[in-house]
């Protein structure tokens, strides 16, 4: 207690110049806390991601198309025990902001692979198959748009109608709830019969193929198969674990990840120069002073510590607090992006990094001053005095 109270006096001495250092250091873990939850968000899909599953795409691009027929051969490989597909829809609800993915699946297949990260109720999934324009909807959906089942949904879709018309209305039969907590209920999903017989152009195709192989271990082999069935025709496959798929997915935004860490070093470098020059000149004001404390009997590592302690604890009051208030920031957007970016939060994990790295910060901002007071000539320093 004693010592607490020696360190607080300490930071007091000069308030203006604590303050200014505190709030840097809050700035740059406020920048910690926002950058690298957006990472994580971004990275999610890739982390929910089923090691059994694989998608396999147009070699050429993931909007190029794959003829239906694909589908039949592929679930007759060996290794593969069952196989689905998706369509991207494109459309949006009312004005071109109220965008969300919608995808055309065969109901019963799409939800038999996904079945331990989504879950609908039985009599919703009979009133859904029973009607050709019906979707079922995600929960954060309803939460987004307030629709309830029984609704009509009218959507601008990307595909035209036979009749030339962009214009698609559903009913939504069903809403579907997220078994664990980081899977996605952002999603409408219709029947693709009705989608490929309703639309335009591109009929008999299908967007991705999704795969559930029988042994994981497989997995690669399986991949090879599917690629080696299509190869040399006029639409060739890549297939990858449904993890690359969305790693690779989400790189089309750009290295999330990469972008934040550069920019966080970057960050963290330019406080490291400025923190460790302010407790340095602190160190140096204070000289004389802790040549009294060696005088009146502290040792060297005492005074030492002192030193090194009072970094350690400007870092952490300002990194808890630019920790807390990040995550005041994403508890406030985490609902309004629920729609674009799912998942978005401060995980415990992350805050425990943090708290780890004000520590690593504060040491290093302190370790030089703090070596300059293990080594402080007692009669030397009471002559600058």
């Amino acid at each position: 207690m004693y010592y607490l109270q020696f360190l607080l006096s300490n930071l007091g001495r000069r308030k203006a110049r604590t303050i200014l250092t505190l709030l840097s250091i809050m700035v740059a873990f406020l920048l910690f806390g926002l950058l690298r939850s957006l990472a994580a968000a971004f990275d999610q899909g890739a982390e929910i991601a089923g090691e059994d599953r694989l998608i396999s795409i147009n070699k050429i691009s993931l909007i190029q198309p794959l003829p239906e027929a694909y589908l039949g051969k592929v679930q007759g490989l060996e290794g593969v025990d069952k196989a689905t597909s998706a369509n991207w829809f494109g459309g949006y609800y009312q004005e071109a902001k109220n965008q969300f993915p919608q995808f055309p699946v065969i109901a019963d297949d799409y939800f038999d692979i996904y079945k331990e990260m989504i879950s609908l109720p039985e009599e919703q999934m009979q009133a859904w198959k029973k009607n050709r324009v019906g979707v079922v909807i995600g929960k954060a959906l309803v939460d987004r748009f307030k629709w309830k089942i029984g609704d009509r949904i009218p959507l601008i879709g990307l595909f035209p109608r036979e009749d030339g018309s962009t214009t698609w209305e559903f009913v939504i039969e069903g809403i579907y709830e997220a078994k664990s907590k980081s899977a996605d209920t952002n999603t409408m999903l219709m029947h693709y019969e009705y989608f490929d017989e309703a639309r335009q152009y591109a009929k008999g195709t299908l967007g991705w193929l999704i795969i559930r192989v029988k042994d994981p271990k497989q997995a690669a082999q399986v991949a090879s198969a599917v690629d080696a069935l299509f190869a040399n025709s006029p639409a060739e496959t890549k297939t990858s674990s449904e993890k690359e798929f969305a790693k690779s997915f989400a790189k089309q935004f750009g290295d999330i990840g990469l972008i934040t860490t550069l920019i966080l070093g970057a960050v963290f470098f330019t406080m490291l120069l400025v923190a460790g020059n302010t407790m340095a000149q602190s160190f140096r004001e204070r000289i004389p002073e802790l040549a009294i404390l060696k005088t009146l009997g502290f040792s060297d590592i005492a005074v030492m510590l002192l030193v090194l302690a009072e970094a350690v604890v400007i870092s952490l009051i300002g990194g808890l607090v630019g920790l807390l208030l990040a995550k005041f920031v994403i508890s406030g957007a985490a609902t309004a992006m629920a729609s674009t970016l799912p998942g978005l939060s401060l995980s415990t994990s992350m805050m425990l990094l943090g708290i780890g790295l004000m520590f690593v910060f504060g040491v290093l901002t302190g370790i030089i001053p703090a070596l300059q007071g293990l080594q402080l000539n007692i009669v030397t320093a009471l002559r600058r005095r």
